[in-house]
């Protein structure tokens, strides 16, 4: 069993930055890719970015590529989604999620295939 537990969010203006930080209580944590997800009021949950197991590979939605770093820490059992230059649009509950998925698109894109969810954290980016 895996327990997720993000960082509080919050507000921020337009062209700020914030980091999330997704902490895991499973002794198990390296061995799974993590997620980044968001969900916008009157929207799917949509993919934001992935990292592998060890941490060397990553990717990105296209709307965010260039501005979110993901990176994680197998010692601390921790992810980490670094948001810069942040728009609007960035606006949405944010989720990490755990998942012994295939490293590869479209797999890591889809939240059916993460197991286990945190609570989510709300991000509002405002001018």
């Amino acid at each position: 069993q895996v327990q997720l537990v993000e960082s509080e969010g919050g507000l921020v203006q337009t062209g700020g930055s914030l980091r999330l930080s997704c902490a895991s209580s499973g002794r198990t944590f390296s061995n799974y890719v993590m997620g980044w997800f968001r969900q916008a009021p009157g929207k799917e949950r949509e993919f934001v970015a992935t990292v592998s197991s060890s941490g060397s590979r990553t990717a990105y939605a296209d709307s965010v590529k260039g501005r979110f770093t993901i990176s994680r820490d197998n010692s601390k059992n921790t992810v980490y989604l670094q948001m810069s230059s942040l728009k609007s649009e960035d606006t949405a509950v944010y989720y990490c999620a755990a998942g012994f998925t295939v490293y590869s698109n479209p797999y890591y894109v889809t939240p059916a295939n993460y197991g286990y969810w945190g609570q989510g954290t709300q991000v509002t980016v405002s001018s």
